[in-house]
């Protein structure tokens, strides 16, 4: 949700050198985006000012809202220090932003800040690119575990982190496999190492004779890239996949229940199919809990026919 304010900070300063600094898990996305130079791998140890130290800056972008990231930059000694006046970090900010009064998109909350700082906002659209290398080795992957290479691809990802409230329930997502079988589509697993026991599970529920590719947990993020492309469209949860696909350009429809689709809905890229965001209204959502103390119903009540009339499309 960070590229579209990434891209107009390049357009702002396209001869400038912009390096990205990020989490392990996250850094390998940044080299599938345009105007991205270099990126730094930093930890959550004492070491991360020395990285940033090293890469000689003269000025820090923080997106991130949390003190440690504004403490980690001003330990460093980068001159110029920029980001959101939160989390009690104004003083080791040289420009401290104030954020918006109203309730917006986390992307829209993005380019506000850039704007802010003299970035004129373009397009609220991310885009990533699969590399070559992620295609073959995407190929290879589904290749390796059964695909013809003919029957179109569909791809499932059943994870979300932070609770299970968050997840539709994995028997939906075995009834919507065995309805997308009978018209001769794959579909295909995916997800990190963390959503294997909800891939599992939708295993565990699904039909005899229907046999989803099993990815969880095999892909990093270029053959992840590589896969998805390959797919007619994804359907996900809340959560990392989603948006990894819209960004590459993938149709998405995406299942939302206790979060608030106006904060973290995909955003899609121009010329693509609009992503679509399916919900059920119960009094109680959004309520943004890990796991659900009543019913579920905001998930429970989107059926697997539903989904399948919007992948069909």
């Amino acid at each position: 949700m960070a590229l579209p304010a990434m891209a107009d900070v390049r357009r702002a300063v396209p001869d400038a050198r912009i390096d990205v600094a990020a989490r392990p898990h996250i850094a390998p996305l940044f080299a599938l985006a345009a105007g991205v130079d270099d990126v730094v791998v930093i930890g959550s140890g004492g070491k991360a000012p020395d990285v940033v130290r090293g890469r000689r800056a003269s000025a820090v972008l923080l997106l991130t809202n949390s003190f440690q990231t504004a403490l980690t930059a001003w330990r460093a000694g980068v001159p110029e220090r920029w980001g959101y006046r939160t989390d009690w970090r104004g003083p080791l900010l040289t420009r401290s932003i104030r954020p918006p009064f109203d309730a917006v998109h986390q992307a829209t909350y993005y380019q506000h800040l850039v704007r802010a700082l003299g970035c004129e906002n373009g397009p609220l659209e991310p885009r990533l690119e699969a590399t070559a290398e992620g295609k073959q080795s995407g190929l290879e992957l589904l290749v390796d575990a059964g695909w013809d290479q003919r029957a179109p691809l569909v791809a499932l990802a059943p994870g979300a982190a932070y609770g299970g409230a968050k997840r539709w329930p994995a028997e939906r997502f075995a009834a919507l496999a065995a309805s997308l079988a009978r018209d001769g589509v794959r579909c295909v697993l995916v997800g990190g190492p963390a959503d294997a026991a909800a891939g599992a599970e939708v295993l565990k529920k699904g039909s005899d004779g229907v046999d989803p590719i099993h990815l969880i947990g095999r892909t990093d993020l270029a053959a992840l890239a590589g896969v998805l492309v390959r797919c007619r469209a994804l359907v996900s949860n809340d959560s990392g996949a989603m948006h990894f696909a819209a960004a590459l350009g993938v149709p998405v429809t995406a299942i939302f229940g206790p979060t608030d689709e106006r904060a973290t809905r995909p955003l899609g890229r121009s010329g693509r199919p609009a992503p679509t965001v399916l919900t059920h209204h119960v009094w109680c959502r959004p309520c943004m809990l890990r796991e659900c103390p009543l019913t579920h119903r905001c998930m429970n009540l989107i059926t697997a026919d539903e989904v399948l009339k919007n992948v069909r499309m």
